[in-house]
């Protein structure tokens, strides 16, 4: 028997509720963070919500390092007082704590890609309105065969779906292969990554006078966030705004 069904429509979509439904009864969303079961997709539980510190304003003009009050426009911290930092502001959703530092190893080490997304419309408040482009933090191809994917990438081509922002996921490349960064102190941060980063082919024609946001998951020291900045910025970028998942403030152990 042949099927005469409309074309461009879904083949049997009146059969396809149904067994959609069956599939959520099945599988029910679950929290990102804690794995209990809630109302949608990438809703996170009462309890990892409300251990979440999200971040915003008031924060330091140069590097938006959150502030406990308002210290009036154009305040900065003292760090980027003694040295102005090479990008135009780190962005973060929320402050690196347990739920944060779970999420982002759930993507990374346990292949659970949907995080991503999670990751995205957490930080979707935050993307810049002047954005022209978007920038994931590459990996090192032993790295990327390693792991299968750059979680930097998935994040960035959820916001460019969300927001209308093209992804460059090539303009930035990691040409040398870096040390595990964990424990090292700022100096030797800054050492390990000199040099790790280049620009592809024709990169510069794309990052002409451009506003760049750099997309990464977790932003700890700087070291890197500050090494694709500089390159990005002598490429041409007339901006670099860092946008991340999770941002480790003072007193909060450095990520995994």
């Amino acid at each position: 028997m042949a099927w005469n069904l409309p074309l461009g429509r879904p083949l049997a979509w009146p059969v396809a509720r149904p067994l959609a439904r069956i599939a959520d009864l099945a599988l029910p969303p679950r929290c990102p963070g804690c794995g209990a079961i809630t109302p949608a997709d990438h809703r996170f539980c009462a309890a990892c919500w409300g251990s979440l510190a999200f971040l915003g304003p008031p924060w330091c003009a140069a590097c938006h390092l959150p502030f406990g009050h308002d210290r009036g426009e154009g305040a900065c911290c003292a760090a980027c007082i003694a040295a102005p930092p090479p990008h135009d502001g780190i962005r973060a959703a929320v402050a690196y704590g347990e739920v944060a530092r779970g999420v982002a190893l759930k993507l990374k080490y346990a292949g659970r890609l949907a995080c991503a997304e999670t990751m995205a419309r957490a930080m979707a408040r935050l993307m810049p309105g002047e954005a022209e482009l978007l920038v994931p933090v590459p990996l090192h191809r032993w790295r990327l065969w390693s792991r299968g994917f750059n979680q930097s990438v998935l994040i960035g081509a959820a916001l460019s779906r969300a927001h209308g922002v093209p992804l460059e996921a090539e303009l930035l490349r990691r040409v040398k292969a870096t040390p595990v960064l964990r424990g090292l102190g700022a100096r030797a941060r800054a050492r390990a990554v000199a040099g790790a980063f280049a620009l592809a082919p024709g990169a510069r024609e794309r990052l002409a006078g451009r506003t760049v946001v750099l997309v990464d998951d977790v932003h700890t020291s700087g070291a890197t966030g500050d090494a694709c900045a500089r390159l990005l910025k002598r490429g041409g970028a007339a901006k670099v705004i860092l946008l991340c998942w999770a941002r480790v403030l003072e007193g909060e152990e450095s990520p995994d």
